[in-house]
């Protein structure tokens, strides 16, 4: 349904009042018959509509609605309203919440739901209603007249219909699968090569050669001290054994763990002095 936009208030404005504001500025005005600040608020019997036709009787309003409506009694000689609608009947719930203004006692705020149906056997609905009315409605009622059905002549109504549990988490996942729709193949790129480089350090070198890892040694070996230094190894082993390192050999590496650490041993012979040509 389209938002009634309400002609006194200029563009961009919106009625949120706080609940002071509402009883000290508007239900106290309505209820000794002094204008309103801003005449927005209808006068509905909203017991007469079910909650979900209220709003194309409101003036205004987008997510919530503000009616000024009369209470009945449900018993000629009781106090309890008459809360029942054409298909359904508001249940109060939870407490009643006082509202002061500057300290002084001023009206009461009651939280309601609406159910589908006739009593015990309601259906519960996502329609709520906060219902405020004046500090001082008991000294009204005690002045009606007896066999009155007119409990209290103004109320002011604030009705709303709760947002659903699920729709905030689906809202959610819409944002992140555009996000991932957003994604351009550089950035998924650079994403799996910084994910290759995090590899741990206690894998094996065989796990490594397995990832295609072709880093420098000193990487693959873990930090500085324990690099591999080629050229000293050879000088120490002697030119008879430097003559058995030819190009594309591997020497067999033994490989033992010392506090999570890696040290590398070369050996002077070659694993059946046959070639190694890499995975």
């Amino acid at each position: 349904m389209e938002a009634k936009q309400s002609s006194q208030l200029p563009p961009g404005f919106r009625f949120h009042p706080t609940d002071e504001e509402l009883i000290m500025f508007y239900l106290k005005y309505q209820a000794t018959s002094r204008p309103c600040p801003v005449s927005i608020i209808p006068e509905v019997d909203i017991y007469k509509f079910d909650p979900w036709e209220l709003p194309e009787k409101a003036e205004f309003g987008e997510n919530e609605w503000y009616f000024f409506t009369p209470r009945d009694r449900k018993y000629p000689n009781g106090i309890r309203p008459n809360r029942a609608t054409v298909s359904g009947y508001w249940k109060a719930t939870g407490t009643d919440k006082a509202i002061y203004s500057e300290s002084k006692y001023v009206g009461v705020k009651k939280a309601l739901v609406f159910y589908q149906g006739r009593p015990p056997k309601g259906v519960k609905s996502d329609w709520i209603m906060h219902e405020y009315r004046l500090g001082d409605t008991r000294k009204q009622q005690a002045n009606k007249q007896l066999g009155s059905m007119r409990l209290d002549d103004w109320v002011l109504c604030r009705i709303y219909k709760k947002r659903q549990p699920g729709k905030a988490y689906l809202d959610q996942k819409v944002e992140e699968d555009e996000k991932i729709e957003m994604t351009t193949p550089e950035t998924a790129k650079t994403n799996e090569e910084q994910m290759m480089l995090k590899f741990p350090r206690t894998c094996s070198i065989t796990s490594l050669l397995d990832m295609d890892y072709l880093g420098p040694m000193s990487q693959l070996l873990g930090d500085n001290n324990s690099g591999y230094d080629f050229q000293s190894s050879l000088a120490g082993a002697g030119a008879g054994h430097a003559q058995m390192f030819q190009f594309g050999e591997m020497p067999n590496y033994q490989t033992t763990t010392d506090s999570g650490k890696f040290q590398a041993m070369a050996q002077t012979n070659v694993l059946n002095h046959q070639p190694w040509f890499g995975p």
